[in-house]
């Protein structure tokens, strides 16, 4: 199976990769013949679940292909990078707010080493929009002159300057993945995961062209059941009390569920670093050592708790997408438009909120929650971007 294989919907993104590991891999043995489909630094760019990340780690994978970059999916080479384990490949995933000046340093030290398998240097930065601006100067000079056999795969929401600068843009080539159709979405989790068609139809809907989200709420029956929470709130919403208690039930479930996602890693993750720095031995030294451990310690906090934090808006985020498809269904209802609808399993409910208000009530509802979205991707504190988004709810 070609290592492409999970990136669903993508036939053209998929053709230019397969060219460039194609070109790759003649570079590799000397033939430059058609090696301008190949470049050192590239831009993966699409909305969320497009699969900008399967994207990237596939590319990496058909580099490291031993059929002549194929991307056969079957050889070693495909394996390891697959599975995250190969040697040439870094894969830089931020557990918190930012990727720092020290990482993107440190990384860009070790990309300039030579292939130990003698076939491409990968870098694989998820998340690529949240560099600083210290570690994004990092990557730059990089990329400007970067290192025999040494890719860069940069994961992005868009090019705009927002999310990365123009001048590393200017020296990638972008690769823009669109939002995949229903129906790409619900072939794969019947082909691949298989869920039955019923259900993974209304599954694909709900989880508007988002692969990641349909995969969770077809595998996982409290994703769902926080989906059904949150799509009663606009019936809830009776008074000013009952506008801030759904906030406060809101930002609840999301810290919830981020820390229920993080608890045992954050765990093993402090209880290695305290056998590491010398915990449960005895004597002057072992105590000694672990009185000098405390920055470490603190360190280690501090990237937990960052990571906790980012965990926490992106549970919260995902609510808001499934908020936002209620009001837009009830939009499309009202206004009779021949488009599908997003929670197929709420036509009763949406159907009813489209005879109570009007369009222009609608769509004000929302914009807000849009606008709350955006307040907290600026770092409004999510507790007063989603209590003002309640207001502006009820207040219609």
């Amino acid at each position: 199976m070609s290592v492409f294989a999970d990136l669903v919907g993508q036939d053209e993104a998929v053709e230019t990769l397969s060219l460039a590991a194609a070109a790759a891999a003649r570079i590799v043995a000397g033939d430059t013949a058609g090696a301008g489909a190949m470049t050192h630094a590239w831009i993966f760019t699409g909305p969320p679940g497009s699969g900008r990340s399967v994207a990237a780690r596939a590319f990496a994978a058909a580099l490291q292909c031993e059929r002549d970059g194929i991307g056969c999916g079957e050889c070693h080479g495909c394996h390891t990078a697959l599975g995250r384990t190969h040697a040439d490949i870094r894969f830089v995933v931020p557990e918190g707010l930012s990727i720092g000046v020290n990482e993107m340093r440190a990384l860009v030290l070790r990309a300039g080493s030579a292939p130990s398998g003698g076939r491409w240097q990968a870098v694989v930065i998820e998340d690529a929009d949240r560099l600083t601006e210290a570690a994004g100067n990092a990557l730059l000079k990089a990329v400007e002159e970067p290192p025999p056999r040494t890719v860069f795969l940069l994961c992005t929401p868009s090019t705009h300057p927002d999310d990365i600068s123009v001048t590393i843009r200017s020296r990638c080539r972008v690769v823009a993945l669109r939002q995949p159709s229903v129906e790409a979405v619900t072939d794969a989790l019947v082909r691949r995961d298989g869920v039955a068609p019923d259900a993974a139809a209304w599954i694909a809907a709900a989880a508007q062209g988002d692969v990641r989200r349909a995969r969770r709420l077809a595998g996982d029956p409290d994703a769902r059941s926080r989906r059904e929470a949150v799509l009663t709130v606009p019936r809830r919403l009776s008074s000013v009390g009952a506008c801030f208690d759904a906030a406060s039930a809101l930002i609840a479930a999301a810290e919830a569920e981020a820390a229920a996602t993080f608890a045992e890693a954050d765990s093993a993750e402090r209880a290695a670093l305290e056998q590491a720095l010398g915990a449960g031995g005895t004597g002057r030294g072992a105590t000694g050592a672990m009185r000098g451990a405390a920055g470490q310690l603190k360190e280690l906090e501090k990237r937990q708790k960052s990571r906790l934090t980012r965990a926490q808006r992106d549970a919260l985020d995902r609510a808001l997408v499934d908020l936002a498809g209620f009001y837009r269904d009830v939009l499309t209802t009202g206004l009779r438009a021949p488009v599908r609808v997003v929670h197929t399993d709420t036509a009763a409910q949406t159907s009813a909120a489209a005879e109570k208000w009007t369009p222009e009530s609608t769509l004000r509802r929302l914009e807000a929650v849009l606008a709350c979205r955006e307040a907290i991707e600026q770092n409004v504190k999510p507790k007063i971007a989603v209590e003002a988004m309640m207001l502006s709810l009820w207040r219609g």
